[in-house]
């Protein structure tokens, strides 16, 4: 690591904190979190199976096993069903299936954990310990803490690393604050873990909850949103949002919001996508009916799961006699 690299980190992780990274949403919605769809094809399986195929492979994979083979797609179909059989019985369940489609359709965060994996494994054990995380990035302020007297700095590192440390600890399974790849992604981003949510609702109301009472009132919500000027007019918008705290975000009408609400607000229960594709390759494939799919039924609809230059040029052919 160079010399400046730390004090580099440190401060922008508090120029991040401070100007609002950590605390401050650019867009009024960005404190939501909610599922992504799976696919923006058509889920029409009777014309083709490419919304089944982007849910099971993620959208780049799909059109890498578009160029394949159909020999090599079950060739490579069949690796992937060992991979998905996670306790070795030789069966997918509908539990093993849904979470394999949730891990390809956040395949993007595990990509993004392991460009950075090496800036914090500092003893290259494949793993990082709350204290090589801690001397990554908190390093240099922790070593010339003179470098960083301005109030503003000061308060806001010593509350980042407590911070950090929280989070660390709720990611950490099995508390012996060493974190694997998976432990180390749900520390990066919690809000894509159950376990965690806890720690994003927490989080949130440690941001938004400026009087320390314990509750978010609607000002304290508005606010997080919406920084208003002396003497401007409020814009529609921010009309609207108060509108929303008072009629969907403040569900017992108590003026403010507490734990459960703010859970509501920022981690909705949507519909469930994974579990809803999971259950229609699982019943579609199924030829037993025992609930479960040995690789033999999965193979034997393979065209369901994965594409090939056979099933790619099909469906063209299919296209271009409707255009005719």
């Amino acid at each position: 690591m160079y010399p400046n690299a730390g004090r580099s980190r440190a401060l922008y992780l508090l120029l991040f904190y401070v100007t609002g990274g950590c605390s401050k949403p650019t867009l009024r919605n960005e404190r939501v979190h909610q599922d992504s769809v799976l696919s923006d094809k058509l889920h029409q399986d009777v014309a083709n199976f490419e919304y089944d195929h982007e849910a099971f492979l993620g959208k780049e994979d799909a059109k890498t096993f578009d160029q394949l083979s159909p020999e090599e797609s079950v060739e490579r179909l069949g690796k992937i069903v060992e991979r998905i059989d996670e306790n070795n019985d030789n069966y997918v369940t509908l539990e093993e299936l849904k979470a394999w489609i949730i891990r390809v359709q956040k395949r993007y965060i595990y990509e993004n954990v392991a460009k950075v994996w090496k800036d914090y494994d500092l003893n290259k054990d494949n793993s990082i310990s709350w204290e090589e995380y801690k001397k990554a990035t908190y390093g240099y302020y922790l070593e010339n803490p003179e470098e960083f007297q301005d109030t503003v700095d000061q308060f806001s590192l010593k509350k980042m690393l407590p911070r950090d440390e929280r989070r660390f600890k709720a990611a950490d399974m099995n508390g012996d604050m060493v974190a694997t790849r998976e432990e180390f992604t749900a520390f990066l981003h919690p809000e894509e873990f159950d376990h965690m949510k806890d720690i994003v609702i927490f989080e949130t109301l440690e941001d938004i909850d400026k009087d320390g009472d314990g509750y978010v009132d609607e000002d304290e919500y508005i606010a997080d949103m919406y920084t208003k000027e002396e003497g401007a007019i409020e814009p529609e918008w921010v009309k609207t949002e108060r509108e929303q705290f008072t009629d969907f975000r403040d569900l017992n009408k108590d003026g403010k919001m507490d734990k459960n609400e703010i859970r509501h607000w920022i981690l909705p229960e949507d519909y469930d996508h994974a579990q809803a594709e999971a259950r229609h390759l699982v019943y579609e494939s199924d030829k037993n009916k025992d609930k479960r799919l040995s690789k033999h039924e999965i193979l034997d609809k393979w065209s369901m799961f994965v594409g090939s230059q056979a099933t790619n040029y099909g469906e063209d052919l299919t296209r271009n006699h409707i255009e005719l």
